[in-house]
């Protein structure tokens, strides 16, 4: 697992935590942001995938 992967994960939890709260208490602007961070943190996991394939097949 690289440094990629987990703050990946780590940016989607944080995301999804914060559209749950958004929703809950009826605040659009977090819940938006939530689901930009959870995105975001799906891309950079998904680029520390990619790099983590590529050095095992190497």
């Amino acid at each position: 697992m690289n440094k990629d992967q987990v703050k990946g994960s780590v940016d989607q939890a944080k995301g999804k935590t914060k559209e749950a709260i958004g929703k809950a208490v009826g605040n659009k602007d977090l819940e938006n942001k939530g689901k930009l961070q959870d995105a975001g943190g799906k891309v950079q996991k998904g680029a520390g995938d990619v790099k983590e394939s590529i050095d095992k097949s190497f």
